[in-house]
């Protein structure tokens, strides 16, 4: 099985590559046996602020061809390991492969985990996304908040990966606004984001008074190989009913003259 893990986080977000090394550990331990996972960044100077929507646009058509890439060279899954998942729907439209976002696999999984989840959020402007992606799966009624960590990300989990202090610092942070949630009722905890997720990870916090600590890097690595291996055992995962199905017929030859042979792999 070969899995293709698109990170923004390596391109924006680590100057001294150490959070791209923390992020290949956490992977690479991840997989089960038999499981290939290469890890991509986007180009140079993309990736830089994920919380705007236009530079979001402008990233994700990188992540598109990347998408397009990968079943053309053979992998099995394409895993968007970003919390805002940019071109998600497009590439479950586009594709024939799986494709799964870090936010909603880390959801689904958490709900497996207990009845209640809260997210804990680095950046304000997140917050109205996070809430719009919990509403966009339908799961409303599981959330409980969205609490608020001060941190200057990125620039700080970078740091906290080569600084004892500076990760302590976010762990602390951390852990005081984890039992903010529990007071109010949440029994899983969510990091909003791969880099929090990862620095969590390396400072073995995977619990908080009892409620589990869901990093969510593993959780989609595990539901890539699941849709991968439900692929293999039924001939299909991705509805391709209405939602994610492709144009067909005179419509795809069109669309196929403007854009290109490349476009909807395997479509008819």
């Amino acid at each position: 099985m070969r899995l293709f893990y698109q990170t923004l986080g390596m391109s924006r977000g680590s100057r001294s590559g150490a959070y791209g090394q923390l992020l290949k550990r956490i992977i690479d331990k991840s997989a089960a046996p038999g499981t290939e996972i290469d890890i991509f960044g986007l180009s140079p100077h993309r990736a830089v602020a994920d919380q705007y929507r236009y530079l979001e646009f402008q990233d994700t058509g990188e992540v598109l061809e990347n998408g397009l890439r990968a079943e053309r060279e053979g992998y099995d899954a394409f895993l968007i390991g970003n919390f805002f998942q940019p071109g998600l729907h497009e590439l479950r439209e586009l594709l024939n492969i799986p494709v799964l976002g870090l936010a909603e696999s880390t959801v689904q999984v958490a709900c497996l985990m207990g009845p209640s989840f809260s997210l804990i959020n680095v950046n304000p402007k997140f917050t109205h996304r996070i809430r719009e992606g919990i509403k966009l799966q339908g799961l409303e009624s599981r959330l409980v908040s969205v609490e608020m960590m001060t941190v200057d990300r990125p620039g700080s989990f970078d740091l906290a990966l080569q600084d004892p202090e500076a990760m302590a610092e976010i762990v602390r942070q951390f852990r005081e606004v984890a039992k903010r949630s529990l007071d109010r009722g949440a029994e899983v905890l969510i990091p909003a984001g791969g880099s929090l997720m990862a620095v969590l990870s390396e400072a073995g916090v995977h619990d908080v008074d009892g409620a589990p600590v869901l990093n969510g890097i593993i959780a989609l690595v595990k539901t890539g190989e699941l849709a991968v291996q439900m692929r293999a055992l039924t001939g299909t995962f991705t509805s391709k009913r209405l939602v994610y199905a492709p144009p067909t017929g005179k419509l795809l030859a069109d669309v196929r003259a403007a854009y290109g042979d490349k476009v909807y792999p395997g479509a008819v």
